[in-house]
Formats: structure tokens, C-alpha cells, sequence
């Protein structure tokens, strides 16, 4: 079956105003739908039809551009939604937050790599949290629409936590400022959702 575009777990203005209502709208009927789109026309009619999206990422080629942009673009997207929340935000708890303070010495020492990772990545990307087997976190940042289930993008392990830092994830309400969007993304986490992927994927 085809990849279908995910219906949202909350309303449009549902994360206001961290992150506008009209960016989330733009957002996943535009960006995210194209994706969904473009990869479905890339895959059809190929052997990477009917596998699981994680499956054709983890063992792509990646010079196989329209699936790698694409790909990641809709699985990207995907866990995007599913880690915010209109009641998030605040502390991990349980064996999540202890993993964050065994990784990164504290939770605001977390926030500060987390941030830094989103930052400083030039131009359009992610930054990531990551869980290796055992449950040792990480934290890396990609380019474009690359994620840590592709071979050799410089992360490893599984993806629990993205951040989104294509601008148009953010420039209707924060133009040029970044850091600004870093720090508001923050309010609205699902660490409920975070730590149930870190609990799967460990």
C-alpha cells in the first residue's frame, strides 16, 4: 500500500503560540504531503514497494536522491508531530530522564547540546536524540531531509526526538531567528511520547 500523509494529534493552533497555527497548516498539508507524495512516485513499480519506511531508509542507497529526500522528508515529518504536544513540555521523567542525566550530566546540559545541535546546523536540517541498544542517548544533527536510520550520516542509533530547523518549519513567526524557535520548542515536547520511544528502542 501506498504511504499515506499522517493525520495531526492535535489542531492546527493547538501549539500556539510556540509554533503558529498557519506554519502548522503550510507545514504538513504542504511540505509534509509533498513529501508523502514524491515518495510514493519514487518507490512505485521499484522493490522498495510495500516495505515499511524504516526498512527502505535503514538499507537505502543513498544515492537514490528522490527516496532519500523524500523518505526522509515523510518519516522525518512523522515522528515531528508525534514528539509535541499542546500539553507538552517541562522534564522527562523515569528511566528517560535518568538516561539523559547519565548521557549528558543534567537535563539543562541536555537542552543546551540539544539546542546547540539545531543551531549550528547550517542551512536546512534536523537535530536528533537518539537511543543506541542498551539505552545510551546521543545527540546529532543532519542535513536536508537525512535521519539517523540512514547508512553513514555521521548518527547512530534510533531516533526518539526531532527538531525540525528548515525554515519553513519556523519563518512565518520567527523570520531569522532561530534560537528563538529552539528555545519554544521546548514548551511543547511530548515527553510522554519521547520516553515511550526510548523505552522501544533501547
Amino acid at each position: 500500500m501506498a504511504f499515506e500523509l499522517p493525520k495531526l494529534p492535535y489542531a492546527y493552533d493547538a501549539l500556539e503560540p510556540h509554533i503558529d497555527a498557519r506554519t502548522m497548516e503550510i507545514h504538513h498539508t504542504k511540505h509534509h504531503n509533498g513529501y508523502t507524495t514524491k515518495l510514493n512516485d519514487a518507490i512505485k513499480g521499484s522493490n522498495l514497494e510495500g516495505k515499511s519506511i524504516e526498512s527502505i531508509l535503514e538499507n537505502l542507497d543513498m544515492s537514490n536522491t528522490a527516496v532519500r529526500n523524500n523518505g526522509g522528508g515523510y518519516y522525518n515529518h512523522n515522528l515531528f508531530w508525534e514528539v509535541m504536544s499542546p500539553d507538552g513540555g517541562g522534564n522527562p521523567s523515569g528511566e528517560l530522564a535518568d538516561a539523559i542525566d547519565s548521557a549528558f550530566g543534567s537535563f539543562e546540559n541536555f537542552k543546551d547540546q540539544f539546542s546547540s545541535a539545531a543551531g549550528s546546523r547550517f542551512g536546512s536540517g534536523w537535530a536528533w536524540l537518539c537511543v543506541q541498544k542498551g539505552g545510551k542517548l546521543e545527540i546529532c544533527s543532519t542535513p536536508n531531509q537525512d535521519n539517523p536510520l540512514m547508512p553513514a550520516t555521521g548518527c547512530g542509533g534510533y531516533p526518539i526526538l526531532g527538531l525540525d530547523v528548515w525554515e519553513h518549519a519556523y519563518y512565518l513567526n520567527y523570520q531569522n531567528r532561530r534560537p528563538d524557535y529552539i528555545t519554544a520548542f521546548f514548551n511543547v515536547i511530548n515527553w510522554d511520547k519521547v520516553s515511550e520511544y526510548y523505552s522501544k528502542r533501547k
